[in-house]
Formats: structure tokens, C-alpha cells, sequence
């Protein structure tokens, strides 16, 4: 204990470590205000002996705590914590002020999805995936063969828009599964479908300027990232055909939809409201982007064209994304690009971070070139056919008076609307005390739905847990 009244421990004599260690407890007391302003310190010679140091490290430290303004000299009196550190009392200190957030960020925090909430028992939220059937084995194989071929000219930086046999494959793989026939070079890979939307609010919004429609209810995310670029956000209604057309405003510079999976409502876009969507798009001269999300997994009907196929290319912009098919934390999206938009997209992307991890491209695009995406698609298909169907049964079972379960041909959500005499909120909230996570249609909503509902996701749960869920949500129905 030295005269400070500051206990101060250094490394045992013969540590390189004690000048230092004295330095950083004594900066340490002053900032903490142990040590508070105007303390006089000992004598270098006296606190020396007492710790047993040299006196010239005592002096190297009191000189550098002096030029950091930590310290003050006296001439003829010694050695001083400095006042300028000293706080104002409590009465006199003005309040703190918060740093100011940006209007996007402010825009963002209204719009901004569900939060995470803990797991749960049976978890019945969209938006995940059973991971556990991943042919993991095989991936392992594929990933170490990439790192064995990794070239030198591969330790560079690569190519904003992706690794070119990453490109290559999902051209392959859009071809096969959507009928969207494109190159690799109309393709830019992306961090997962948010930064694709990312990329795209920040080419194609002029803040406070640019008015974006969203679907209402619709997906966080996107509209997300076009409220964090400054667009001006447009809910439009979506029914049990889609989103409205007739509704969409004709001022509208950018038209975000699901069409094939719409979220959170599982809807498809009909076949005559995706021409009148082009049409309009046509005529004000919006850009339409497509979010496929979720259209991997179908029952029963072959699936109605994305809008990409059937629109000019310079109009739609397609994206998509391997979270739901692979596993999310793959983190892979991509664009599909008009020939206009793409040098703008891909000067955005090396802007940001530049480009994606290449050994991790290279296996995901060997895993689609050797089929492995398709066979896995083909085994999670008929497992998310399974529970589906045990969805569909249960409700019929337990609800079939109090919920209508929309048309839903796609996906590893189903969505069902609510008796309006009831409300979704609090019968969501009594079965999550009893074990079960599910969410409401409301919760992704900007403007309060014409009629609520649940959204049910069946990626994470067995059949048998589905059944229960929904006999323990029907159990809280008076």
C-alpha cells in the first residue's frame, strides 16, 4: 500500500512488466476518480523505494502521465492529479444530451420486424429451416477440396460480382427449378437476400425522394433496408390473390412483392394480377423487384412463372437466395441484374465489403453443380410435405371453426386467418406461456390488417410436435 491509499500490485521483481503495470493502475485510479483531482502523489524517490522500482521508472511514468494531461507539476510543490479532470457537481452538470440518430435509422426503428425471442418448446415461427437433414458430410468433402485447389490467383481480390463458376452454377440452377433463363454475367452474388437488398435501396432510392411500395403485411427485411436508404415507404394491401394491384400508387418508383410465396400470408401472386403488375410498371416506368422467397419447396402444382420470365429484363429485378434451401448461415443471395443496373451494383458491392469468402463459393458451387442441391431439395420437399399436411390436418381438427388456413402451394410457412371475434395478439402470446413460439400476421404488418391471423412455420417442428402446438393453441379459444 503505498501513500496514495491506492493499493497498487506490480509483477514480482525482475518483470519487464512493472513500469507498465505501474503506469496503467495509476491511469486507471485517476480516470475511475480514485484518485480525484488535486491528489498530490509521492515523491518519486519515496514511491520508488516503496514499491521497490527504480526511481528513473517512477519518473518515466509520472513524465508520461504528465504529457497526457493526467498530472500536473508544481513548481516548489510537487506533483498533482490534474483539475481539469475534475467533474462538475451534480446539480450544476447539464444533462446528457443523446447522439442524434439519422431519419433513416429513425425509419428503420419503425418499420423493423419481430425481434428474436427465446426458443421455445415447439417453435411454429416462419422463416426456419431444418438444418438438421444438411448433407453435411458431403459439404465437409466439397469444402476441402476447394481449399486443396485454392490457386494463388484466389488469395486476391476477386471480382465484386461473385466467384465466375459460382455465377455459372446458379444460372444453371434458376434455369432448372424457375425457368429463368440468364448468364453468370446479368448475376451479382450477395452476402444473403438482405444485402441484395441492400444493394439495390442504395442504388435505386433518392432519400426522402423515391416512393417504394411494400407489401402490407410483408417481409421486415426488405422494406427495412429501403427505410434505412430514406425511401419513402407505400404499404399496399395484400389479399388472398396477392398484393393489390388497383392500390399500387402510379408515383411509385420501385414495387417490392413476393409474388410466389408472398410473406408472411403464403399467397401466390394469380396469374392475372402478375401481367396487371407488369403492365403498370410498363406505363409509370417502376422497376419491380422480385423477391422469391421461399418457392424451392412446392405441393402439388407446377409453379406459376416469376415475373422475370414473363416481363422485359430492363424492367424486373430477381432475387434470390440459398437460406432456406441450404441452411442460412451460408449467407449467399444473388441478384439477377438488368443489363442498366448491374455496373451500379457491383461498384455498391466492392464499396461494402467487396466480395464473399472464395473457398466457401467454390463449394457451393460445386455442390449445385454435382447435383447435391437438387437431391436435397427433392429429401426436405417431402419431409416439408409431411409436416404440412400435419398442419393442415390439425387445424381442421382443433380450429377448423375459428381459423381459415389461406392457399399455400409453396414454402415452409402456411399462414390462416382469424374469426374477427377473436384477436391473434393475445391467443399468440397464452401459447407461448404454454411452450409454443408462433407469430401473428399483424406483427408484420405497417397499418393494422383488415382481418389477422397466424402465420405457422413447419421448417423446425416434427408432425407430431405440430399436432400438439395446435392442440395447445385451440386449448386458450373460449
Amino acid at each position: 500500500m503505498s501513500d496514495l491509499q491506492v493499493p497498487l500490485r506490480l509483477p514480482p521483481p525482475g518483470s519487464r512488466n512493472r513500469r507498465a503495470a505501474l503506469y496503467e493502475q495509476l491511469r486507471t485510479a485517476i480516470l475511475t476518480g480514485r484518485l480525484p483531482a488535486g491528489t498530490r502523489l509521492p515523491a518519486s524517490r519515496g514511491l520508488a523505494c516503496q514499491l521497490s522500482l527504480s526511481r528513473s521508472s517512477v519518473v518515466a511514468v509520472y513524465d508520461q502521465l504528465l504529457g497526457e494531461g493526467y498530472l500536473e507539476a508544481r513548481t516548489g510543490s510537487g506533483t498533482f492529479v490534474s483539475p481539469a479532470l475534475q467533474s462538475p457537481p451534480p446539480s450544476k452538470r447539464a444533462p446528457a444530451r443523446r447522439p442524434p440518430l439519422s431519419p433513416s435509422a429513425r425509419a428503420l426503428a419503425r418499420t423493423a420486424g419481430p425481434a428474436a425471442v427465446d426458443p421455445a418448446e415447439i417453435d411454429l415461427r416462419p422463416g426456419r429451416t431444418d438444418v438438421s437433414q444438411f448433407p453435411l458430410v458431403t459439404w465437409r468433402r466439397l469444402y476441402s477440396r476447394a481449399l486443396r485447389r485454392l490457386a494463388n490467383d484466389q488469395l486476391d481480390y476477386q471480382h465484386p460480382a461473385g466467384l465466375p463458376e459460382l455465377r455459372r452454377a446458379i444460372c444453371g440452377h434458376v434455369a432448372a427449378v424457375r425457368g429463368l433463363a440468364c448468364s453468370p454475367e446479368e448475376i451479382v452474388v450477395t452476402n444473403g437476400a438482405q444485402q441484395a437488398f441492400d444493394l439495390l435501396a442504395r442504388a435505386l432510392v433518392d432519400p426522402r425522394r423515391t416512393r417504394v411500395v411494400v407489401e402490407d403485411p410483408g417481409y421486415p427485411g426488405a422494406r427495412g433496408a429501403f427505410a434505412l436508404a430514406g425511401a419513402i415507404l407505400r404499404p399496399v394491401p395484400v389479399d388472398d390473390c396477392g398484393i393489390c394491384v388497383d392500390a399500387v400508387p402510379e408515383d411509385a418508383a420501385v414495387i417490392l412483392v413476393t409474388p410466389s410465396h408472398q410473406f408472411p400470408t403464403g399467397v401466390c401472386l394469380s396469374h392475372e394480377r402478375r401481367h396487371a403488375l407488369i403492365r403498370l410498371a410498363e406505363r409509370s416506368g417502376a422497376v419491380i423487384i422480385e423477391d422469391d422467397y421461399d418457392s424451392e419447396f412446392r405441393f402439388g402444382t407446377r409453379p406459376l412463372d416469376a415475373l422475370r420470365v414473363i416481363a422485359p429484363t430492363s424492367r424486373v429485378v430477381y432475387v434470390g437466395t440459398f437460406s432456406k434451401s441450404l441452411f442460412p448461415a451460408l449467407r449467399c443471395g444473388f441478384i439477377v441484374a438488368p443489363e442498366w443496373l448491374r455496373p451500379t451494383l457491383v461498384s455498391l458491392r466492392r464499396a461494402s465489403d467487396w466480395h464473399g469468402e472464395v473457398t466457401t463459393a467454390a463449394t457451393l458451387a460445386a455442390f449445385i453443380g454435382e447435383g447435391h442441391l437438387s437431391r436435397h431439395i427433392g429429401r426436405m420437399q417431402r419431409a416439408y410435405s409431411a409436416r404440412r399436411q400435419a398442419l393442415l390436418d390439425a387445424l381442421e381438427e382443433h380450429a377448423g371453426t375459428w381459423l381459415r388456413p389461406l392457399a399455400q402451394q409453396a414454402g415452409v410457412h402456411l399462414s390462416a386467418h382469424l374469426l374477427p371475434t377473436l384477436e391473434a395478439e393475445p391467443l399468440a402470446r397464452s401459447a407461448r406461456r404454454s411452450g409454443v413460439a408462433l407469430d401473428w400476421l399483424g406483427r408484420f404488418a405497417l397499418t393494422q390488417p383488415s382481418q389477422d391471423g397466424f402465420v405457422f412455420g413447419y421448417g423446425l417442428c416434427t408432425p407430431e410436435q405440430i399436432r400438439a402446438a395446435i392442440g395447445r393453441l385451440a386449448a386458450h379459444v373460449t
